[in-house]
């Protein structure tokens, strides 16, 4: 007799009057529903146009607040808004930076030029 025989000789066979019960947990995958706090951020400090970073910046955190108590469609709708407010003040923030530059690189000589002219006029050479 092997090992096995003998434990089952020993123990008897499985019961099989009852049916085996199961449970089945299904855990919900958790949507990913980015917030943009960190671009909304960087918004606030370098590119906050009108306030729009800032207000970017509070409905991030207002998406961060709704995905913690688990308002997927309250936290989205949240994100949305961060995400078209976020985009306004970088387009706004670059657009301004951008024509800031240009504006000193054509701006500024011409008025040293036009200073130096003027004084010398007065100088009388």
């Amino acid at each position: 007799m092997t090992k096995e025989e003998h434990e089952v000789a020993v123990l008897g066979a499985p019961q099989g009057s009852r049916p085996v019960m199961s449970t089945v947990v299904n855990i919900q995958p958790e949507t990913a529903v980015p917030d943009h706090i960190v671009w909304s951020l960087f918004n606030t400090l370098f590119f906050n146009v009108c306030c729009l970073g800032f207000v970017a910046f509070t409905y991030s955190v207002k998406s961060r607040d709704r995905k913690m108590v688990k308002d997927v469609i309250g936290a989205q709708s949240y994100a949305s808004t961060a995400k078209c407010l976020n985009i306004a003040a970088l387009v706004l923030g670059l657009l301004g930076t951008i024509g800031f530059i240009v504006l000193l690189v054509f701006l500024v000589p011409a008025v040293y030029h036009a200073v130096g002219q003027s004084m010398w006029g007065r100088r009388g050479y």
